[in-house]
């Protein structure tokens, strides 16, 4: 006759197990409404040309995946930039705020480039974390790591703080310092 193993020992199990998973969600009161949107890990990452299209893992925006051997400035851009190239950022554990504007929106960039501030900073001192517009956003604004994402018509800033708080979480090349 075998035993099974005790109750205390088949929680610690599980919970090793889980743990293996990656983090678990931030668990306090603040961020428990926000489930944000985790993409399956992508089949590739590689490095395309920057001028290819092919980028990213089909979602919109694309939260993984193929893409540009460059990075942008973690600073707030005014003119669309190439999608393939902020993914890389989001690779190296960037944060990336998108937004949709087409007749402006000031006010939503103001509050964008706040909540970019409270992004984690990289060894150089600069905020790894940007601000770009983004026209082919469904939504009024997006805020992306690698694998995760958040959007939205009008900007929620304790998602987005929620957000943050998994910065790095799943990031091949996390923590990597950001150019300004």
């Amino acid at each position: 006759m075998t035993s099974s193993p005790s109750r205390g020992f088949r929680v610690l199990l599980l919970s090793s197990a889980l743990s293996a998973c990656g983090p678990s969600a931030p668990d306090d009161g603040e961020c428990a409404p926000y489930a944000f949107a985790l993409a399956p890990v992508p089949a590739s990452t590689r490095h395309l040309t920057c001028s290819s299209s092919a980028c990213g893992d089909g979602q919109n925006p694309p939260t993984s995946g193929e893409h540009c051997s460059d990075t942008l400035g973690c600073r707030v851009h005014t003119a669309e930039t190439n999608r393939c190239v902020w993914l890389h950022n989001l690779e190296h554990g960037h944060a990336v705020f998108l937004y949709n504007c087409p007749d402006g929106c000031p006010e939503l960039v103001a509050g964008l480039e706040g909540l970019q501030h409270e992004a984690r900073v990289g060894g150089n001192g600069v905020v790894r974390a940007l601000v770009a517009p983004d026209s082919r956003l469904p939504t009024r604004v997006a805020a992306l790591l690698w694998r995760r994402s958040w959007s939205g018509d009008t900007l929620d800033p304790t998602a987005l703080r929620c957000l943050l708080r998994w910065q790095d979480a799943d990031a091949p090349e996390p923590g990597l310092a950001c150019s300004p």
